[in-house]
């Protein structure tokens, strides 16, 4: 199985350059002497010079894509949690993005244009944006051609464009060699836990999550797809649905270990403990919708299909 990649319609009208993407953000229009107007992932114009020099970045997301489109050096600021690449936390921070924002550091920094995600809230978008500095959010993906356009819609607002367009082939390129290995594999049940703290009820994803996607295109079964979102299962629930294979987000945050998952009461009913099929990939892979995510479905699948991957 191989993915296909979003379709871009472009239509020029008089001087009017309009592009559509799949997934509706994109450039809008170009050729205007005030800048460029993009869609973004709130769904709102946002209009952007042409020649963006210091950015400002509000969530970890967002800073890994700068910096792996190689526009690093134009991130001038970014929040507290963006740690990766290792140069990004030489970057100033502009603190925490929960609770209220640092706005006097922010507008210290002299943004041209400050970029966001999905995480941050709409409010906060306003009140930056009520400062004069342009705000773009940075949609989510939900399929593996959402991310290649994202990170090529970022290339396009930093001028970036050749290296989001290489970043993008080569992730592409990865997931399909992932694919073509996993052509014809026997799927897998999987649970894929969020949060355990409370392993009577503990957090776990149906569809609509990316985390759902990667467990299908490894060659897994979510055996809570048919469940919407972030949920919990009762442990009754989940012995009933009898995972073959658990994986978990591990994290420095997170004190979930597959030790500490063994040790659980009545996990022993379960066939996955009970055949030491526990797993954890890195949180920072499978749930922070950047570029890691290909990291995350590479892991997933050696995690269900090992022998594909000898």
């Amino acid at each position: 199985m191989k993915s296909v990649r979003s379709v871009r319609f472009v239509i020029i009208i008089g001087s009017l350059l309009m592009i559509v993407v799949a997934g509706g953000c994109g450039l809008v229009s170009g050729g205007s002497s005030q800048g460029v107007v993009f869609v973004d992932g709130m769904g709102r114009e946002v209009t952007i010079d042409s020649d963006v020099e210091r950015i400002v970045s509000l969530a970890p997301s967002s800073t890994e894509i700068l910096f792996a489109i190689e526009a690093g050096e134009l991130v001038v600021g970014r929040d507290d949690i963006s740690d990766y690449p290792t140069d990004a936390v030489d970057v100033t921070s502009i603190g925490s993005t929960y609770g209220d924002l640092n706005m006097e550091a922010i507008v210290a920094l002299e943004p041209d244009l400050v970029v966001a995600a999905m995480i941050n809230s709409p409010e906060h978008v306003e009140a930056i944006e009520q400062l004069g500095i342009p705000v773009f959010v940075l949609p989510n993906p939900m399929t593996f051609p959402d991310l290649y356009d994202i990170i090529e819609l970022a290339g396009e607002l930093v001028s970036h464009e050749s290296q989001a367009q290489a970043l993008a082939q080569e992730l592409e390129g990865r997931v399909d060699a992932i694919l073509t290995n996993l052509e014809g594999v026997e799927s897998v049940s999987v649970y894929y836990e969020v949060d355990g703290m409370d392993p009577t009820a503990p957090w776990t994803i149906g569809t609509g999550t990316f985390q759902d996607v990667l467990i299908t295109l490894a060659g897994g079964e979510n055996v809570a797809a048919d469940l919407e979102g972030y949920v919990t299962l009762s442990l009754e629930e989940l012995v009933a649905r009898d995972p073959q294979v658990m994986v978990f987000s591990q994290g420095p945050w997170v004190t979930t270990t597959v030790d500490s998952v063994a040790e659980r009461a009545g996990w022993g009913e379960i066939s996955a403990v009970a055949n030491g099929e526990i797993y954890g990939i890195d949180a920072n892979w499978i749930d922070r919708p950047g570029p890691r995510l290909v990291d995350a479905l590479e892991a997933m699948a050696e995690i269900l299909h090992p022998e594909r991957f000898e």
